[in-house]
């Protein structure tokens, strides 16, 4: 029997006031492209940062690639060794570095030597089709189909085995948002990763899901089988 690359199990993770997900149960397989959908406030961001670090669960289990990485109240797997790239829905690109900077401030996380490093780093922004004469630029110089890309860009220099997107596209128009869904598409048939993708828009499912999930609620977050 073949472990699931990601397991959530029965997590749980309350704000106060309101949010947070409520006995999640969720299993992944490796090289699986998993949409999860869901209005705003159901928790689809809350799901991602708890798989990827940024927060502990109140209660449950995530288990990443057969180890267990976070307990109730605890993460036993801090975020920067779990092999996650994070593609934030406000992109979050660092405003004083210029587009090859903020990829090379992943890329360092790979012990490679320089001249590899360098090379990756081109070769990433080649495959995210962000032009060289861009790579200089700082993001206040990008347009936003070109912010998206180094965003992109930053979160594969990593060589993550798992990359989480969270809304990525939901600025863009329809034209751009289109293109953009399709090189995502292609980037991971070509490179082979894991994906969870949130969104609210269902073309975005079609598009990009192996299986899609719906959470639900905006206090309780549910996440159960959905049919695109």
């Amino acid at each position: 029997m073949t472990l699931p690359f990601l397991r959530l199990a029965g997590v749980t993770k309350r704000y106060r006031g309101h949010g947070g997900v409520e006995n999640v149960s969720l299993e992944v397989a490796a090289g699986e492209s998993v949409v999860v959908v869901g209005p705003s406030g159901s928790g689809k961001t809350t799901l991602l940062r708890l798989v990827a670090g940024l927060e502990h669960p109140d209660a449950g289990e995530i288990w990443l690639d057969g180890r267990q990485v976070a307990e109730s109240r605890r993460n036993t797997v801090p975020a920067n060794e779990r092999k996650v790239g994070f593609v934030f829905q406000d992109l979050a690109l660092w405003p004083h570095l210029s587009a090859f900077a903020n990829v090379e401030f992943a890329a360092n996380s790979t012990g490679q030597p320089g001249t590899e490093r360098t090379s990756r780093i081109h070769e990433i922004l080649r495959l995210c089709r962000v032009e060289p004469l861009l790579a200089d630029r700082y993001p206040h110089q990008l347009s936003g189909g070109e912010q998206q890309r180094v965003a992109l860009a930053r979160a594969l220099a990593g060589s993550p085995q798992l990359l989480l997107l969270d809304e990525p596209f939901s600025s863009l128009d329809r034209d751009l948002r289109i293109t953009l869904r399709s090189e995502l598409a292609s980037l991971r048939r070509q490179l082979q990763f894991t994906t969870i993708y949130v969104t609210h828009d269902p073309d975005d499912a079609e598009a990009l899901a192996d299986r899609t999930v719906a959470i639900r609620s905006a206090k309780v977050g549910s996440v159960m089988p959905h049919t695109p």
